[in-house]
């Protein structure tokens, strides 16, 4: 078990953390955080069809690791939208639920965003700086489908899955609950490695990022383990990068990125 938590992390997100700390640490040695600039969808080629091609293999590409967890979760005999909470049978508390934590989340983001700019610890975020072409918005929802997905699904749902699993044969508990997923020994401890690791692959923008998507990350674990669905956080997340990636020319004017 210890050996697939580090096999799919090290391929997804696990990853992320370990190259946006580094990236980090070379943006502090390079020159004051305040005075860079970090662009969250930039073109991948000059020329449109190439561009768009690009970009469409990178949203691909990058769900395979869902796709590897929905796998390990079935050949075991578990139905992964079922467990997870990823499925529709409660659409209307799903979208209320991802409305507020929108709402939540999102307010505390463009604060935590202005102290950082202020303080000097957080890079200038540019939501995208991609040409403007008839496929540009869809992309760019693609794009925040992709990361709510890849985020909430692995670091969120499956982290807390496996962690909990894990903590159960350890101490010698061998009983499941009715959905099958185990629940947590020590809640606390898989909702602070859950929120380390969020926060972890976010430090490229600066320190400022990070802590806020720490705070994020509590809230969204603590949300999972209370309600057990993933579904209202994928929603939360597609809206705060919905609204970052295709609104961003109106956050900017506004003042609030890339100032």
């Amino acid at each position: 078990m210890g050996w697939e938590i580090g096999i799919v992390l090290a391929l997804s997100l696990g990853r992320s953390g370990v190259y946006a700390i580094v990236d980090l640490i070379e943006k502090i040695t390079r020159a004051p955080l305040r005075d860079q600039v970090t662009t969250l969808n930039p073109p991948l080629a000059p020329r449109p069809l190439f561009d768009l091609t690009y970009q469409l293999l990178g949203i691909g590409f990058a769900l395979v690791p869902v796709l590897l967890v929905f796998h390990l979760l079935w050949i075991h005999g578990r139905n992964p939208f079922r467990t997870f909470g990823l499925d529709l049978r409660r659409p209307a508390r799903d979208l209320g639920w991802g409305a507020l934590l929108f709402l939540a989340m999102g307010l505390g983001t463009l604060l935590v965003y202005a102290v950082g700019r202020s303080a000097g610890v957080t890079t200038a975020v540019v939501g995208s700086a991609m040409n403007e072409h008839w496929w540009t918005t869809p992309v760019l929802i693609l794009s925040a489908l992709r990361h709510s997905l890849l985020e909430e699904v692995i670091v969120v749902a499956w982290l807390i899955d496996r962690l909990s699993y894990l903590q159960r044969l350890r101490s010698g508990v061998h009983s499941a609950g009715t959905s099958g997923a185990f629940w947590p020994v020590n809640p606390w401890a898989v909702v602070v490695i859950s929120s380390l690791v969020r926060a972890s692959y976010h430090l490229y923008q600066g320190l400022g990022p990070g802590i806020g998507n720490l705070v994020m990350g509590l809230v969204f674990a603590v949300f999972y383990l209370k309600y057990r669905r993933v579904m209202p956080l994928v929603v939360a997340h597609l809206l705060l990068d919905v609204a970052g990636f295709v609104g961003y020319p109106l956050l900017a004017q506004l003042g609030w990125f890339g100032t």
